[in-house]
């Protein structure tokens, strides 16, 4: 049996279709080990909702450090998605995710044995320079792994990955607190877990291929092809490799990828989207939920003891929203369209948000509802935004810069999430729920015209074959 219909290579030629057997059974293990990375990403940015109070309370924290403490992840994320991408073009995706998988057990090690801000914060710096590196690196080994058929689904699992870190975070913090809450340095434990992810990811990466269009670019056509081997069907491999040789080929003729590229239209309208997505994407305010949830909801209606429990809800939604997206929508709806719906879906929930935290009096029936509330926006964001924008991320950019063009991209991303999530508390401070929500609804109806205008349709085709399209400016 074959996996669908013969796909359509960049050359114009027909590939041989997929067929079952024990190459696509390493082609998920290979998913499941480079995942570990997202599992790390998810783990270290959620686990701070949980770990923010008793830490406050230990190392004496202001509204000011609070912040600094939250946000300077982001800011070694930002510094770690542009350098990790350039990382990863000179020395190799396999080889990345070794070196990441050790920062990861470093940064984490530099936070939970921390007397203070002069330690902790560093080493949250450190730990986001893992988590930003890590959003580069896995979503490209991952679609450069992954035939076309299954590119959706295979690389939006490192989105999965993610929130089943956060969903176990809150999971984990929850346990944690009501367990041994009385303990001075509770949250120690709660930082201390992502430690296991870390080693796990350097232990499987020893052993994982590299990518096989990375090793093409390098002029290592025989690598790749054995690399090829492991994970399709003999003649779809040799198919495939004839196909990328070729564009390699024609690539080598020009310059290598980098900044003297923007000088190229095309490129740089490439640059300008993968920048205007990765930003749109934290405007939703998605990570203001997922790092202060336990916040939002006291200040909605909740004690402190529910709060924490009620923003599991916030985790499990987001796995729930995820996994439909990767097993059953993905790769049936073009990518430009479910991007634009969610949009529509979560600016839509803000709008009602901030009627709601504007109208209803305070009491447990306000909170209920924008629980409620929060989860349907969690849902929607998960199943029709963050996995589709970071697969759109990974295809839109040519071979040569496609390390290059992430990191600019998921730059934007992580600046523009430590903006908001510097910003959330004192804003929520100054105008309540109702403030920062209309905040949210203003800047998601301009982001969603940016996507009309501008987001091409990167689903259904070969890498080579968008790249093709792209440089002849066809947008489409």
């Amino acid at each position: 049996m074959s996996h669908g219909a013969p796909q359509s290579s960049g050359l114009g030629t027909p590939l041989p279709p997929l067929r079952p057997g024990p190459h696509q059974r390493r082609l998920d293990l290979i998913a499941i080990v480079a995942t570990f990375g997202g599992l790390l990403f998810g783990y270290d940015t959620g686990v701070i909702n949980g770990a923010l109070e008793p830490m406050k309370a230990e190392l004496g924290l202001t509204p000011l450090s609070e912040g600094l403490v939250t946000a300077t992840l982001l800011i070694g994320a930002a510094v770690g998605a542009l350098l990790g991408g350039r990382m990863n073009d000179s020395i190799g995706r396999k080889k990345a995710l070794t070196i990441i998988a050790v920062i990861f057990f470093v940064g984490t090690l530099g936070c939970v044995v921390a007397p203070g801000l002069m330690v902790m914060l560093p080493s949250r710096f450190v730990l986001g320079f893992a988590v930003g590196a890590a959003s580069v690196t896995v979503p490209v080994y991952l679609s450069e792994l992954a035939p076309t058929e299954r590119r959706g689904a295979l690389s939006g699992r490192n989105e999965l990955a993610i929130v089943v870190g956060q969903m176990l975070a809150f999971i984990i913090n929850a346990i944690i607190a009501s367990m041994w809450g009385h303990h001075e340095g509770v949250w120690r434990y709660m930082l201390a877990v992502c430690a296991v992810p870390a080693v796990m990811l350097f232990v499987g990466m020893l052993s994982m291929p590299e990518s096989p269009r990375w090793l093409i670019s390098q002029g290592r056509t025989q690598e790749a092809l054995e690399v090829l081997m492991q994970v399709r069907n003999e003649d779809r491999a040799r198919a495939e490799i004839a196909e990328v040789e070729a564009l390699a080929e024609e690539e080598a003729r020009s310059q290598s990828g980098g900044w003297a590229d923007l000088g190229t239209p095309w490129i740089r309208r490439l640059v300008i989207i993968g920048g205007g997505i990765a930003a749109a994407q934290q405007v939703t305010g998605i990570n203001s939920i997922m790092y202060y949830g336990t916040e939002l909801l006291t200040v909605a209606g909740f004690s402190s003891s529910a709060a924490i429990i009620a923003n599991i809800a916030n985790g499990v939604l987001a796995v729930v929203g995820t996994a439909l997206c990767l097993f059953v929508v993905i790769d049936r709806v073009p990518r430009r369209k479910l991007i634009i719906f969610g949009f529509c879906a979560t600016t839509t929930i803000h709008g009602i948000i901030t009627v709601v935290a504007t109208l209803m009096p305070e009491g447990i029936a306000r909170a209920y509802l924008i629980l409620v509330l929060c989860v349907t926006f969690v849902f929607f964001m998960q199943c029709c935004l963050n996995a589709p924008v970071w697969v759109a991320l990974s295809e839109l950019f040519p071979l040569r810069l496609r390390g290059f063009g992430m990191g600019l991209s998921v730059l934007c991303m992580w600046v523009t999430n430590a903006i908001l999530t510097f910003s959330f508390p004192q804003i929520v401070a100054a105008s309540g729920l109702q403030g920062m929500f209309g905040l949210f609804f203003v800047v998601g109806l301009l982001a969603l015209w940016f996507l009309v205008k501008m987001l091409p349709n990167t689903s259904g085709r070969s890498l080579e074959e968008l790249e093709e399209a792209f440089s002849r400016g066809d947008f489409r």
